[in-house]
């Protein structure tokens, strides 16, 4: 009999002691009432605990946090509409060693501080024979200058590639000027001098401030923590804490005088990514309508004969080696629906497979070019093509120790996942006890204390409840006995339910995603065909909805996950921002920094280790595709600088493996890792941001730990420096 047919109540006897009576639903209509006396409750009502109404402050606790974000959103948004919009268009200047260059400063840009965007063919290292300087003085009448900073010429150098690759592909250089509180009513003007006898062009932009370059930082560093916050703590959905970073962000780039236009933010969205990201699970949504996941779901449980680490291994290895050679975006979103039907047959818990799956697709990924958006940011660089670092060449160096790094990770998953029941434990049989046991001491907590009376309920209420955990252990017990043999039985039920639905779907469906992945696979390498990632996906998912002939496009949009693409927009928004702040390129000078400040036979060593890890940590916390775009210069810089003696190539191995595999660290570290959270949650299988961070950030730690050795043993060891 369950327990759920009873009820309980309190009754005095005539002397005044209280006696529980216990009654059984199914008996109220057919038996007179027999109450079942119990022994009497003396209670001590002065010691007694007092009540918490843990359901009213958590109530309160939520009415303060939204109080507290609205009036956040409000005061930023009116700070943002009270400064007007810096457009910050450069100019364009001729200098040679016989013709100096002169810009006017607008009045409106004297402040405190001068912050400086220089494009052109330099870095902040390298010979004093071919240099520029770039100085801020009066022009009163004893033209005394301020300020002057001093920025080195590359070789080779095209003149005539001004508004091509040279300058539209390379980062602009900041440099900061003090202005100090004198002088603002005087007329200031950049003179830019050279050394160099062939005429260079540049491109230069400027805006005043009345914060340092270090308030700007901390601003952005502050934001970024706020946003942690809300996510850590699921303060809010992390969509929602997206919006609310970049909408800080913009208004301390308001504050600090350099508010972009909307055209500006609009451009810093990816929209590579965004349109991957809805091309993709438009052809996903669409192909499950053919029934293909659960037969291959039913397919693997078959092979895998009812075992789970089998299974586990199997989708590790297949997700870490497809995503080497497809980007582990579409890896997720193809494995997802997946793993997710998998496991519904199996009866195991989703979340912890689908974690072991994304962070072994962001390791595969990092073997190839073409694997992790960072390193498609890498190789599409010019000036590190212009290094002879080839995509063979690049997959060779980051292939090998990526075999080491899935060797140390499948290890590392079975220790942490060594006393993690990856079974779902909560069959309908248990799950409805769970569910009773809930209620009765729900029911219990909800009893006031004080009373004798109050006091006896609340305690046969417990035992109730008790009573329905021992039994959940009990049917836990054997089902384990029963487990080996349960496969085998339900096989014949599961081949009937999960089959092929809809065979002219499957057809028409796996013709159009295998021509999306073949061009995936092919479209860096035709020349006369121009077109990217994002309009393969598009276009496919354009072809897949014309040729199934789909009439009601409102029940296929609702399959799409448009909280994963608005996070998506809004992160980019909020991280441009904060590398407009000077964020990215604070770590990034100052891991430069302290390299430079190293002995010169223990610097390639050092350099190795300090852009390996500072890329692993700052990118498991700031998304990586910003960070790697602010690092390439950085490590370019490093590697050119005649008073360093360190190779380019190491350099840049280490940049790819600390970026690509510190995206493992937390939720919001790689594409790949909101993907498959966003889909699980669509699917009703949530991903906390403290969750996957138990399982990501051990495993990254250990994966860029082997990556360390193998990078110091092959290049400041062995020397396999060269790019070949």
């Amino acid at each position: 009999m369950s327990h759920k047919d009873e009820f309980v109540w309190v009754d005095h006897t005539p002397n005044g002691v209280p006696k529980i009576r216990i009654h059984k639903e199914s008996q109220r209509a057919s038996q007179p009432e027999t109450p079942v006396e119990t022994t009497p409750l003396v209670t001590d009502h002065w010691n007694s605990p007092k009540p918490v109404n843990r359901s009213r402050l958590k109530t309160i606790g939520k009415r303060v946090v939204t109080a507290t974000l609205v009036g956040v959103v409000v005061v930023s948004a009116l700070v943002f509409a009270c400064h007007p919009e810096h457009t910050g268009e450069p100019h364009f200047l001729i200098v040679s060693q016989r013709q100096a260059a002169v810009l006017g400063i607008s009045s409106e840009h004297i402040n405190s501080y001068i912050f400086a965007s220089v494009n052109g063919p330099f870095s902040l290292s390298g010979s004093e024979n071919h240099s520029v300087t770039i100085t801020i003085r009066a022009e009163d009448e004893e033209s005394w200058v301020l300020s002057s900073q001093k920025l080195y010429v590359q070789w080779p150098y095209e003149t005539d590639k001004f508004k091509g690759d040279l300058y539209m592909e390379k980062d602009s250089l900041r440099l900061t000027f003090e202005m100090g509180e004198t002088g603002w009513n005087s007329s200031w003007t950049f003179l830019i001098e050279s050394t160099e006898d062939q005429p260079i062009i540049l491109a230069l932009a400027y805006h005043g401030s009345v914060a340092s370059k270090d308030a700007e930082v901390i601003c952005a560093a502050l934001i970024l923590t706020f946003v942690y916050v809300l996510i850590i703590f699921e303060l809010v959905h992390r969509t929602v804490a997206a919006m609310i970073g970049s909408q800080l962000t913009l208004m301390a780039l308001a504050l600090f005088n350099q508010r972009p236009p909307l055209e500006t933010v609009i451009g810093w969205i990816d929209c590579q990514t965004i349109c991957l990201l809805f091309g993709m699970m438009t052809i996903v949504a669409i192909f499950s309508g053919s029934g293909f996941f659960d037969y291959i779901a039913l397919k693997t449980y078959k092979w895998a004969k009812g075992q789970i680490w089998p299974l586990v291994t199997m989708l590790c290895i297949f997700s870490g080696v497809v995503s080497a050679f497809l980007d582990n975006v579409t890896t997720i979103l193809l494995m997802t629906p997946v793993t997710i039907r998998l496991c519904q047959v199996l009866n195991l818990d989703p979340v912890n497979i689908l974690i072991a799956e994304v962070l072994f697709s962001n390791i595969g990924g990092t073997a190839t070019a073409v694997g992790d958006p960072p390193n498609v940011i890498i190789v599409s660089s010019r000036q590190i093509r212009e290094q002879e670092i080839t995509f063979s060449i690049f997959t060779l160096h980051l292939s090998i120790g990526i075999m080491f790094c899935l060797v140390a990770g499948y290890l590392m998953l079975r220790l942490m996942y060594r006393n993690l029941d990856l079974e779902n434990v909560d069959p309908p049989n248990i799950s409805e006890l769970k569910r009773e046991a809930e209620i009765w001491r729900t029911t219990a907590n909800r009893v006031p204390t004080g009373s004798a009376e109050e006091n006896a309920v609340r305690e046969l209420l417990l035992e109730k409840a008790i009573a329905a955990e021992d039994d959940i252990e009990i049917k836990r017990v054997e089902r384990k006995k029963s487990a080996g043999d349960t496969w085998k039985r339900d096989l014949p039920v599961l081949e009937e339910k999960y089959c092929i639905t809809d065979k002219p779907l499957l057809i028409k469906s796996s013709c159009v995603l295998a021509a999306v992945i073949l061009s995936f696979f092919t479209y860096s390498f035709i020349n006369n065909v121009h077109i990217e990632i994002g309009w393969i996906a598009v276009l496919g998912a354009l072809w897949l909805i014309v040729l199934v002939d789909i009439q009601k496009i409102e029940f296929l949009l609702e399959k799409i996950e448009w909280a994963t693409l608005l996070f998506f927009a809004a992160l980019f928004i909020m991280m441009e921002g904060l590398k407009e702040l000077g964020l990215m390129d604070f770590v990034a000078n100052h891991a430069a920094d302290l390299i430079r400040k190293v002995p010169e036979e223990k610097q390639l060593l050092v350099a190795i280790i300090i852009i390996l890890w500072v890329s692993a940590i700052a990118s498991s916390f700031i998304d990586n595709i910003p960070f790697t775009t602010a690092m390439i210069p950085i490590v370019l810089n490093l590697g050119e600088d005649s008073d360093l003696s360190i190779p380019l190539s190491p350099l840049i191995w280490a940049l790819a493996m600390g970026a690509c595999l510190g995206g493992n660290g937390t939720l919001i570290g790689a594409s790949a890792n909101v993907v498959c959270a966003g889909l699980s949650e669509q699917h009703g299988y949530p991903i906390s941001f403290n969750r996957f961070f138990k399982a990501g950030f051990p495993m990254m730690i250990v994966t860029v730990f082997v990556a360390m050795i193998y990078l110091l043993i092959c290049h400041a060891a062995i020397g396999w420096n060269g790019p070949s």
